[in-house]
């Protein structure tokens, strides 16, 4: 394995950045620590090796095994992973895709690490790390959401940034008036109204609010979801949104962002490369945070988080909680999530990042105004099958905004059922 931590080794233990705990205490970390980890893509496989074979650097008393599996095949091998003869340190996910993992007892508790000053700087994403009050895995990557828009556009036509919905709804009407659809998005495979419905309704009601209804304790039938969809249709019945978006995919809408036809896309960090090689540089695009609706609810946002856990069974627990302090210290965060690692944000806050424009303005975003909380994203705070069932709700809703009782009836018979 190789290293891919650019700064030395001493350099770091000299800055106190991965200063162990355990020799703290006054014994070295020994025996074997065996990691399993999902992070298969050439990439990331390259950081995960890297960040194994440096902390094995950093406690030669220990033996360090990784076994990097298939991305995808982890979805449906953690849960047999998890039971006999576990490993110490497993890859996951936050917020509710943890709760199977939980309730099962198969992840172990670490509060007491979040209880840890230094873990303050993570605080952004406790939220999603938290099930039952209590913490059950770190975090060591994330991206942003927002509202990528053509900032060429918006100077053609005199518009600024817009701060709250009343400004969204304007601007939108502007461009509507000028021949220029306001968002271009691709909902055929359904997810990404998921993220229209990630904003709106947090925006409206809150981030404990979206997250109830994530967990089944709310019905899709109570007024406070209505309210969501009404401030939703507004833009619909405004014709903000391209035409047949049913029939697009994210990739086969961004077209009508870059030749002009629509202003704006709510998109994920992912999105920027194909825009830019679509011919769009910074001088043609910039990004924004979703706009304030209610003023009451502080800000919350999708930034999908990937995450390390300990198995409740793992046999060297000193050494896999010393692990997860290594990964979310911000220098480690640094260097994995640079553009030639991850090229994804760092959690902690004391990190630095590479010099792109979208990661600049995402991570001060995401460290500095997401009060609220942090959402995983429609399809990984929802079941399964909650969220299979709502997005096709949400496209259908978008399609057709008057069949929206019919929708929230078979959303409130699914969400019974499932949590019943």
């Amino acid at each position: 394995m190789h290293s891919i931590l650019k700064t030395s080794l001493a350099a770091l233990v000299a800055a106190g950045v991965v200063a162990s705990s355990a020799a703290a205490d006054g014994h070295a970390l020994a025996g074997e620590l065996n990691i399993i980890s999902d992070m298969s893509n050439p990439a990331p496989r390259a950081v995960m090796e890297g960040m194994a074979a440096d902390f094995g650097a950093l406690h030669p008393g220990l033996e360090v095994n990784l076994t990097i599996v298939d991305r995808e095949a982890w979805k449906t091998q953690i849960r047999n992973a998890l039971g006999a003869n576990p490993p110490d340190v497993v890859n996951w996910y936050a917020a509710n895709r943890m709760r199977p993992y939980v309730d099962a007892g198969l992840f172990a508790d670490i509060s007491d690490l979040w209880a840890e000053p230094a873990f303050e700087a993570l605080a952004s994403t406790k939220g999603a790390m938290t099930l039952d009050g209590a913490q059950w895995g770190v975090p060591y990557t994330y991206y942003q959401w927002g509202v990528y828009y053509r900032k060429d556009i918006f100077e053609q036509y005199g518009l600024e940034e817009p701060s709250n919905w009343a400004e969204e709804l304007a601007n939108c009407q502007v461009l509507l008036d000028n021949g220029v659809k306001c968002y271009t998005i691709g909902t055929k495979f359904l997810w990404t109204a998921g993220g229209w419905f990630d904003y709106i309704n947090s925006r409206t009601n809150g981030y404990d609010f979206h997250v109830a209804l994530a967990r089944g304790e709310v019905e899709w039938t109570d007024d406070r979801v209505r309210e969501t969809f009404a401030n939703w249709r507004q833009l619909i019945d405004m014709g903000a949104f391209i035409d047949d978006h049913q029939n697009f995919s994210w990739q086969e809408a961004l077209p009508f962002m870059v030749n002009g036809e629509a202003a704006s896309y709510l998109m994920g960090n992912f999105a920027v490369a194909a825009m830019r090689d679509g011919g769009l540089d910074d001088t043609k695009l910039d990004f924004y945070q979703f706009p304030v609706i209610n003023p009451d609810v502080d800000f919350a946002e999708d930034a999908p988080t990937d995450t390390f856990h300990i198995p409740s069974g793992a046999q060297n627990m000193d050494a896999a909680k010393e692990f997860l302090r290594f990964v979310t210290s911000a220098d480690v965060q640094t260097q994995i999530n640079g553009g030639d690692a991850l090229g994804q944000l760092p959690v902690n806050a004391n990190s630095s990042i590479d010099d792109d424009k979208f990661l600049a303005q995402g991570f001060d975003m995401l460290s500095n105004n997401a009060g609220g909380g942090i959402m995983q994203f429609f399809d990984r705070d929802f079941d399964a099958e909650m969220a299979s069932v709502g997005m096709e709700g949400l496209q259908e809703f978008m399609v057709f905004p008057d069949n929206l009782d019919d929708i929230l009836e078979r959303l409130e018979e699914t969400r019974a059922r499932i949590y019943q």
